[in-house]
C-alpha cells in the first residue's frame, strides 16, 4: 500500500452509473473527498493504494458482493468503516453484513437524508448539542474498567463491547437480572462514536401497555385526551445516541410489531401525527428471558428477534466467575463510600471474601451489591467481616454437606428444602422484595429516632448503637435528608 495517499476519503462501490453519480454528488455536497468503483476487484485495487475512512458499497457487483469486499476487509483488518447497501425487504443480507462487520447498512431506494445521517454517524461528524451532551465527570472509570472481572468469561464481554461498538449492529444482551446488562449497555455506547450523545435506557417491562406508544414514539398536542403539548419519545430522546431496551422479552406482540417497523424504517409516527421523523438511534437491548423459547411458544416475533439478535454478549451469573466477587466487591464499597461520603473506603477481611466465594449469589452481582451496603453500615469500623454479611447458611456451597455430616442428608450444594413450612394461621404474608422491606423497617426506625432526639443524628445514633459516620451512612443510602419530604429537619449533629 502506497504511503503516497493520505488517510481519508469514501469510496463509493456500485455498478450503476446513476446511483453511483447521484451518491458522490450528495457526499461533495457534503465536503468529503469522493473515489468511486464498480467491482469489487476495481474497489480492491483502490484500497491498495491508499486507506479511505468510509467504504460505502452495493450488495450486488458484476464480480461478487458487497460481502465478499467487507470479508476481504476483515481478512486484511483494514480500518474503513463499511456501509452495505441492500435491495428493499433484503433483511437477511442487512443481518449477515452488520455479523459480518459492517457499520451500518442501507436498504433501496435510498432515501439522501438518512444517507447523509448515516454517513455523518460513521464518520463521527453526528452533532453534539449543548443540550445533548455528556457532561465530563473526571472521576468516572474508563467504560471497560467497570466491567470488573479478571475470569476468561469477563475478558470475553469486554472484547466483544469493543469489536460492536464500532458498528451500528443492534446488540442482544442475555442474563440473568442482577448480572450488569445496563453497564455492558452504557460501556458500548460509551466506547463508540456516540459517547456525546444521549444514552436513555428503557425498562420495557415497567411501562403500562395503554402507554407504550405515547411513550416509546411520542405524541402531539390534541392526540387524546390530557396531551395538552408535543411531547418527545424515548426514541426522539435517543436521537444521534443509543437506546437501551431492557427486558425486551415483556413487550407485548401489538408493540413487538410496531417496535420492528420502526427499527425497519427509521423513522417514527408520534401519536397523532400525520408523517413520519427520520431516526439516528442505535439500539441495544436486553432480557433474562430464552426469546428463541418465546419465539417457539409464539410470544415474542421471529421477525423481531432476528432484527434484535444480530449480535449477542452473555453476561455469566456471579456464581460461575466466583473468582471475580474480590475485584467486584472491592470496586463496589469504592463506590458505596464515595456516595455515602464516607472514607476510607471499607474493605473486606480475608474470612469475608472466603465467605463471599462460597455463596451462590442468586442475586447476581446486584445482590453483591445490596448486601455491601448493608454490611457497611452494620460494621462498627472500616473493616468488614463475617458476622457483617449476614450470609444465609443455606445458600453457601458446603451448607450441604455440614448437614449431611449432622443428619445425613444429602441436598445438592446450595439446595433449599423441597417444600416449605406452612405459615401459622394469621401470619402476615411474605414480603416480595426482602431488601427493599427492610429498609422501610430501617428508615422508620431511624427516623423515629431522629424525632425523639430532636433530630440531632449523634444523639439518635447513640440510641440506636450506631456511631455518627454511621448514621450519615444509613441516611444517605435510605433518602433521609434535611429538609426533604421525609417531614425530618435535622439539627447540626
Amino acid at each position: 500500500m502506497s504511503d503516497a495517499y493520505p488517510a481519508g476519503g469514501v469510496l463509493v462501490v456500485d455498478d450503476e452509473p446513476d446511483l453511483l453519480t447521484l451518491y458522490e454528488l450528495t457526499l461533495l455536497r457534503e465536503g468529503h473527498e469522493v473515489e468511486t468503483a464498480a467491482s469489487v476487484g476495481e474497489a480492491w485495487a483502490r484500497l491498495q493504494q491508499r486507506v479511505f475512512r468510509l467504504v460505502i458499497t452495493d450488495m450486488r457487483l458484476p464480480d461478487g458482493s458487497g460481502l465478499d469486499l467487507l470479508h476481504r476487509l476483515e481478512r486484511a483488518r483494514r480500518p474503513e468503516k463499511v456501509i452495505v447497501i441492500t435491495a428493499f425487504g433484503s433483511a437477511e443480507n442487512a443481518v449477515e453484513a452488520l455479523k459480518a462487520g459492517a457499520f451500518d447498512y442501507l436498504t433501496k431506494p435510498v432515501d439522501l437524508k438518512q444517507f447523509r445521517a448515516v454517513v455523518a454517524g460513521a464518520l463521527g461528524r453526528v452533532p453534539v448539542t449543548t443540550a445533548t451532551a455528556r457532561p465530563a465527570v473526571l472521576d468516572t472509570p474508563a467504560p471497560l474498567q467497570r466491567l470488573v472481572g479478571g475470569s476468561d468469561a469477563m475478558g470475553q464481554v469486554r472484547e466483544l463491547v469493543e469489536k460492536v461498538a464500532r458498528s451500528m449492529a443492534p446488540v442482544l444482551v442475555h442474563g440473568e437480572s442482577g448480572t450488569g446488562k445496563e453497564l455492558v449497555a452504557r460501556a458500548i455506547h460509551e466506547v463508540s462514536v456516540r459517547a456525546g450523545q444521549p444514552f436513555v435506557a428503557v425498562n420495557c417491562g415497567a411501562i403500562p401497555e395503554n402507554l407504550l406508544e405515547s411513550e416509546f414514539f411520542g405524541y402531539r398536542k390534541g392526540a387524546f385526551t390530557g396531551a395538552a403539548e408535543d411531547r418527545a419519545g424515548f426514541f426522539q430522546a435517543a436521537h444521534g445516541g443509543t437506546l437501551f431496551l431492557d427486558e425486551i422479552g415483556d413487550l407485548p406482540l401489538a408493540m413487538q410489531s410496531k417496535l420492528l417497523r420502526v427499527i425497519q424504517e427509521r423513522a417514527v409516527r408520534p401519536v397523532g401525527a400525520v408523517a413520519e421523523v427520520p431516526l439516528n438511534v442505535r439500539i441495544v437491548s436486553a432480557t433474562h428471558k430464552d426469546l428463541e423459547a418465546e419465539v417457539a411458544a409464539g410470544r415474542f416475533r421471529q421477525d423481531l428477534f432476528y432484527r434484535l439478535n444480530v449480535i449477542r454478549i452473555t453476561m455469566p451469573p456471579l456464581r460461575e466467575r466466583r473468582g471475580d466477587v474480590p475485584q467486584i466487591a472491592a470496586a463496589l464499597l469504592e463506590r458505596i463510600a464515595r456516595d455515602a461520603g464516607v472514607t476510607p473506603a471499607p474493605r473486606l477481611t480475608a474470612a469475608a471474601e472466603a465467605r463471599l466465594a462460597r455463596y451462590a449469589f442468586p442475586g447476581n452481582v446486584r445482590e453483591l451489591e445490596n448486601l455491601l451496603h448493608r454490611a457497611v453500615a452494620l460494621s462498627p469500623g472500616d473493616v468488614i467481616d463475617v458476622a457483617d454479611l449476614g450470609l444465609p447458611e443455606a445458600l453457601l456451597e458446603d451448607a450441604s454437606h455440614d448437614a449431611a455430616t449432622a443428619g445425613g442428608a444429602t441436598e445438592s450444594p446450595g439446595a433449599l428444602p423441597a417444600t416449605a413450612p406452612a405459615p401459622p394461621p394469621g401470619a402476615e404474608p411474605l414480603p416480595p422484595d426482602l431488601a427493599r422491606h427492610l429498609d422501610e423497617i430501617e428508615r422508620a426506625i431511624l427516623v423515629r429516632a431522629l424525632q425523639e432526639h430532636g433530630f440531632n443524628r449523634t444523639a439518635a445514633g447513640a440510641r440506636l448503637g450506631l456511631s455518627l459516620r454511621q448514621m450519615r451512612y444509613r441516611m444517605a443510602r435510605l433518602g433521609i435528608t434535611e429538609g426533604g419530604d421525609n417531614g425530618v429537619d435535622l439539627a447540626a449533629g
